[in-house]
């Protein structure tokens, strides 16, 4: 194993601290504890509170800011963060008008920030993510997982939450961009967890995972290394499957690297993907295509359809400042 750390243990703290230290205009670290938030918060605003294991960077900490999220907590490397840590961030960003979490559909996510709302005793609603269409249940999660459809929802949800719309209202939005969300990833290597030190499962030079997660685990099938049209077909089919009739219209495509993939070769698979969402009839007007939300250093990408509306597109396009993502200010 090659990784730019010290050693495992202090690696997620130490990048933390980096993060906050590189974005200090945007971000600082937790007074009390090691989650990030706003530089500044706003006074009157629902909070936004995400979080989940590190190694997906720049979910979420990349995405903290104006207009997305308020606080994110990080938990070790693939491992939710603790309900105190939770807890710790959810009392520093409320500021009056109540909180919202939203979680991506894991079984250790879920508990700890219901575990951390209940020990709040505040005004706390909660928006599960679960854009993935790879498999129903998986080795992390009891239904369909939460992916990279989550920084859609983040970034809707906190357009709306910067305007001033309050929880009831917040949470009925993140739960209707969840339903209009799509997602499915391909793995062509596996990742490595530092403190495991070793690849997280073995794969030949010629196969790739179909419907892999986001930590690695299993998705639909192992198959034999396709060209990238080919595999687009595959994952734009999956996608449309599922949405069936509602692939009529405006949406949101984002092409999201894993880690070790070039930005060559995302930008051929949104090529590729985007030719075969329109000939089914969807018209890509909103587009991203990078490294948002990450399995440590594995190579592959998820494509994300997200079906739109004219309230959603407004959000979209709001202003937004963070470190990951920038545009309108």
């Amino acid at each position: 194993m090659k990784k730019l750390i010290n050693d495992a243990e202090n690696a997620t703290g130490e990048s933390l601290a980096g993060f906050c230290a590189a974005h200090s205009d945007i971000v600082r670290m937790g007074e009390h504890a090691p989650f990030v938030q706003r530089r500044q918060f706003k006074s009157g605003k629902v909070a936004l509170v995400s979080g989940g294991g590190s190694g997906h960077e720049p979910l979420h900490t990349g995405f903290v800011g104006h207009g997305m999220l308020d606080a994110a907590c990080p938990g070790q490397v693939f491992t939710s963060p603790t309900p105190d840590l939770i807890l710790a961030a959810a009392e520093a960003a409320d500021t009056g008008a109540g909180v919202l979490f939203i979680v991506k559909n894991y079984e250790g996510d879920v508990m700890n920030f219901d575990m951390a709302r209940e020990m709040s005793g505040k005004s706390i609603a909660t928006v599960i993510t679960d854009d993935d269409v790879a498999v129903e249940t998986s080795t992390f999660s009891t239904g369909r997982r939460g992916v990279a459809g989550t920084l859609i929802v983040e970034k809707m949800v906190g357009a709306a939450a910067e305007a001033g719309r309050d929880l009831a209202e917040l949470k009925v939005l993140g739960d209707r961009v969840n339903a209009a969300t799509r997602s499915i990833g391909i793995a062509l290597t596996s990742c490595t967890v530092p403190a495991a030190g070793r690849p997280t499962f073995d794969i030949a030079e010629d196969e790739m995972e179909v419907g892999v997660g986001i930590h690695g685990e299993p998705g639909r099938r192992r198959m034999k290394l396709r060209p990238a049209a080919e595999i687009a077909a595959e994952m734009v089919n999956a996608i449309t499957s599922d949405l069936g009739g509602r692939t009529r219209g405006e949406a949101i495509l984002l092409i999201n690297g894993f880690g070790a993939t070039p930005l060559s070769e995302l930008y051929l698979m949104y090529d590729a993907v985007r030719r075969l969402l329109e000939s089914a009839g969807s018209m890509v007007t909103r587009s991203l295509v990078g490294n948002f939300v990450t399995s440590l250093d594995m190579a592959g990408c998820s494509v994300t359809v997200s079906m739109l509306d004219e309230e959603m597109k407004r959000l979209w396009d709001a202003p937004v400042h963070t470190s990951a993502l920038r545009w309108g200010i």
